[in-house]
This record gives structure tokens, C-alpha cells and sequence, in this order.
């Protein structure tokens, strides 16, 4: 999932450091893509008030993450966009499913905005309250070398505002395309981005239908693990 669907799950909590945990793994991959933290390893290290917190968002984001990525639905979603990704990208070397997955992500953060189920300020205002001691301490104890390199981009990422962007249907595909470009020189020529728009726009017209009950299935299955 990504930034906003993390999000949801904790959208009523007022602790700043567990929501900054539930999008820490994915900052520190756009900080870093070497970067690999496993701090759920570790957890005696992170005993200390602050820490705590950020440590139980993070282990959050590894629950949600591993039951959207084991749910029938995103196996079904990710399959029914890519059926329609397929003749699109004949001319273009990113993969169907490559596209397809990231796709249905960043159509379930579109669409909780759209409807209204999350409230982006109240996400940034969140990130602006965690105490950046906590998090350097945080990212020390994770062995992250440059921490003055994670926080000029997460300075950034709260400063752009960018995730607001995701209230128009074409930045999408303006995101895909800036993703892919990580792995793609020349991901998408002028018409094939036009054409992803297109099927985008029609598949959240199917996605919406019955797009929440992904977000039901991970809460029921976070309660039953917590009980």
C-alpha cells in the first residue's frame, strides 16, 4: 500500500510517531533505496519513550502490507488492470504487472481522498508534530549512516505538500511515470502516458465500486491479531 492507505489505519491516532512509523519503511526506500532497516529485529533497542512509538507504526506497516499483499482482492485488482495495461505498453519496457501493482496503490490513495475517508492535512499535520530527536535516535539505532541525507528528504516531502497532488486523477500517471523512471530511462512516450490517464480513469470506475472493503478486511484482521 502506500503513504495515504497506511494512513487510514491510523488516521484517528493522535500519537505523530506512530503515524510517521506506518510511512517510515517507504520514506527511507525514496530517501535511500540501499537502505535496509529491519528494526522489528531488534525491538530491545527501542524501549525508550518515543521510539516505542515509531517502532509500533513501523511493525503496523509490515501487518497491513503483508495482508493487502496476500488478499484476494489485490490479486484480483492487480490482474484486472493489468489486462488493460497490456496494450498499452507494447512499446514500452515496463512490465504489465510491474505497473498493475503500483497502479492499484496509488488508485486506493486517489480514491480515499475522493471520498473523503482521510483528511490530508490531518496526515501532514502529524508528520510535522514527531519530535526529530525521536526520529534521529530512531534512524541511528537502524544503522542509517546519513541521517542528515533522510531528513533533507523527508524536510521535502512534508514541505511539497506532494501527496495532494493525488486529488487529480493525471498525476497518477504523472507519479507512475516518475516512478518507473527509477528503473526505465524512457519508461513512457508522450501517448503512452496519455493512454495510461485513459485506463485509469476507467478502472476507477470499476476500483471505486467496492474499493473499501480491502481497508474493512486488513482492520478486522489488525483487530483479531491484537486479540
Amino acid at each position: 500500500m502506500n503513504f495515504l492507505s497506511h494512513f487510514y489505519f491510523d488516521r484517528n491516532t493522535p500519537d505523530a510517531n506512530i503515524v510517521l512509523g506506518t510511512i517510515l519503511p517507504d520514506l527511507l526506500k525514496n530517501a535511500n533505496k540501499s537502505w535496509n532497516a529491519h528494526p522489528e529485529k531488534q525491538i530491545e533497542l527501542f524501549d525508550k519513550s518515543g521510539l516505542d512509538k515509531l517502532l509500533k507504526g513501523w511493525k503496523r506497516h509490515l501487518q497491513v502490507d503483508r495482508f493487502f499483499h496476500s488478499s484476494d482482492f489485490f490479486n484480483s485488482k492487480t490482474q484486472e488492470l493489468k489486462q488493460l495495461l497490456i496494450p498499452i505498453l507494447t512499446d514500452s519496457p515496463v512490465r504489465p504487472s510491474f505497473l498493475a501493482h503500483i497502479g492499484v496503490e496509488l488508485l486506493l490513495d486517489h480514491l480515499l481522498i475522493e471520498q473523503q475517508k482521510i483528511a490530508i492535512s490531518s496526515f501532514y499535520e502529524s508528520l510535522e508534530a514527531v519530535r526529530e530527536d525521536d526520529l534521529k535516535d530512531f534512524l541511528q539505532k537502524c544503522n542509517i549512516d546519513d541521517t542528515d541525507l533522510f531528513f533533507k528528504f523527508f524536510n521535502g516531502f512534508k514541505s511539497s505538500r506532494y501527496l495532494l497532488s493525488y486529488q487529480k486523477l493525471e498525476n497518477i500517471s504523472y507519479a507512475l511515470q516518475r516512478i518507473c523512471m527509477r528503473l526505465w530511462d524512457h519508461p513512457f512516450s508522450e501517448k503512452t502516458t496519455y493512454d495510461l490517464t485513459v485506463v485509469l480513469a476507467s478502472y476507477k470506475n470499476q476500483l471505486k465500486v467496492d474499493f473499501m472493503k480491502i481497508f474493512e478486511e486488513i482492520e478486522i484482521r489488525l483487530v483479531d491479531e491484537h486479540t
